[in-house]
């Protein structure tokens, strides 16, 4: 019973996720075309990233992490009364650190705005940056929602509530499509790029403020609503302590990647208006099959493989490593050679039309290559690191998150000029190749028994299967020959064209008769079965 509740609740949280990437694709494609991809784009998006920063390391990051152990040992000694009283000194205090940050961060970008706001030379002089400094205070409050609001879901997540809190994910989507909308459709004008980045900022974070307000009232209705007349700032010590225990390593980590982040689009920035925007639409083009196929997996790969570190078994952690990383590469691959063959009309019709034009277009095309060709490392990434995680190895990840980090900003550096945007997706790349490769080795190190050449025999069988598919669906021209037609008509070819490559893959792929197909249906069937 309990493994039917928890499939029905992945599979809806997976619906939830695809319309949320779905809704994603949408915006993205507003945002184009009302925000383009040149000066105002990259001040939008490179703003928007400092709250998202936030969200990310303390909403849903290594904060929800350390919340669920947390809150069941207060519910195992004390019962609800000991939840509720050791949440209120942890949203006590968490609310007291994000107003500091959201205070001291904007502060900051207000006070550089005013002192560079005369400069006609040099890194504060663009646009795009001044741009920046003027968002950033209307934006950060936005962190300050979302962190409690993460940390909200994570609580009700314990209590066996999923749906309502993936549901409230939806409602910033919705927000922004709507002002997006107007400003496209003409109801509000457009013609003041500024006065519409305000009116957007104004709407994340109302969406921000709703979302917080209706998870505090799902809080209420499950009973996990904190006991504020508690003395919780005077006698919090101890859950502070065993808060921090638990959060520190995996607070690390994050605070490393999501600092990589940053550092790219900073460093973005100085390349060019173009550099930042080319880097977020194919950013937000590739995160559609990771955020819905990889990360579910690396969820319930982080179960099973906790379940057999603790017998202690290696053979079983070995043995879903591989399966897994199979399975991954079968998938991602020709998701990774669709984007690198078919980027163009794909980021055509995605983005191109408004304020979209076709340098910004030119500026997104080495960036698709090598974001592209990194899907399957990605994903890989995402089923390697729970071998770690799963055995407490967190520092092990640490450490490597720290090379690689240091590795991505000299690659950055380094590459920046001679490829410019197309340079900082490589130096991604690179970075993300060379933790895969120290993680593989320090297994290996570790006694683990891994099968290369199964692994190697699969990723290049699944990568000439994809290459020859996308070459003859290439060779066709249907991507080439009739970009004068109008969006809908180029989407249905694109979605034939699609339809085409993911036939012939499979036919090909059965007939060589990969194990993946068969492992696929295998599970298809027992899922029929089970209905």
């Amino acid at each position: 019973m309990e493994r039917r509740s928890l499939l029905r609740h992945s599979f809806n949280i997976s619906l939830i996720t695809l319309l949320s990437r779905l809704l994603g694709l949408v915006r993205v494609r507003l945002e184009a075309v009302v925000i383009g991809g040149g000066a105002v784009a990259s001040g939008w998006f490179f703003a928007f990233s400092l709250p998202n920063l936030f969200r990310r390391l303390l909403g849903e990051g290594a904060l929800g992490q350390a919340l669920i152990p947390l809150v069941a040992d207060a519910e195992a000694k004390g019962g609800l009364r000991q939840v509720k009283r050791e949440l209120a000194v942890i949203f006590a205090w968490l609310g007291l650190i994000l107003g500091a940050i959201v205070v001291v961060v904007s502060l900051a970008a207000y006070v550089v705005r005013i002192l560079t706001s005369g400069a006609t030379t040099g890194y504060f002089a663009q646009e795009h940056v001044q741009i920046f400094l003027y968002l950033v205070p209307l934006l950060m409050p936005y962190a300050f929602f979302m962190c409690l609001t993460g940390a909200i879901t994570s609580v009700l997540n314990y209590a066996k509530v999923f749906v309502l809190p993936a549901l409230g994910s939806l409602l910033l989507n919705f927000f922004m499509i709507g002002g997006l909308y107007a400003i496209w459709r003409g109801t509000i004008s457009s013609d003041d790029l500024i006065a519409n980045l305000r009116l957007l900022s104004h709407l994340v974070l109302l969406s921000g403020a709703v979302q917080l307000t209706l998870m505090t009232v799902v809080l209420i209705r499950y009973r996990r609503f904190p006991a504020w007349k508690e003395r919780h700032l005077i006698d919090g010590k101890e859950v502070l302590r065993k808060l921090f225990k638990i959060l520190l390593p995996g607070l690390g980590s994050g605070a490393l990647i999501q600092l990589s982040f940053l550092v790219d689009r900073a460093i973005a920035t100085a390349v060019g208006p173009q550099a930042v925007p080319a880097l977020t639409y194919v950013d937000r083009l590739i995160d559609v099959p990771i955020g819905i196929f990889a990360v579910s997996l690396s969820s319930v790969l982080m179960a099973s493989m906790s379940r057999a570190a603790a017998k202690g078994d290696q053979a079983e952690i070995v043995s879903e490593l591989i399966y897994s990383l199979r399975q991954v590469f079968f998938i991602s691959i020709p998701m990774a050679v669709v984007v690198v063959f078919f980027h163009d009309t794909m980021l055509r019709l995605l983005c191109f039309g408004g304020r979209y034009r076709a340098e910004d277009l030119a500026a997104a095309q080495m960036v698709a290559y090598f974001y592209g060709a990194a899907i399957p490392l990605f994903c890989a990434m995402k089923v390697i690191v729970p071998v770690f995680l799963a055995r407490k190895k967190m520092l092990t990840t640490f450490y490597v998150s720290v090379i690689a980090v240091a590795l991505n900003i000299g690659l950055n550096l380094l590459l920046m000029h001679p490829l410019k945007q197309g340079g900082i997706a490589l130096a991604t790349l690179m970075s993300s190749l060379i933790s895969f490769v120290i993680l593989v080795v320090l297994l290996v190190r570790e006694g683990f028994e891994i099968p290369f050449k199964e692994v190697l025999l699969s990723f290049c069988r699944t990568a000439l299967i994809a290459v020859a598919v996308a070459l003859i669906v290439f060779s066709t021209g249907w991507m080439r020959c009739h970009l004068e037609w109008s969006w809908g008509r180029q989407f249905g070819l694109f979605l034939a064209a699609g339809a085409l490559f993911g036939i012939l893959y499979l036919v090909f792929a059965a007939v060589v008769k990969a194990p993946e197909i068969r492992e696929l249906g295998a599970i298809l069937k027992r899922k029929n079965a089970a209905k």
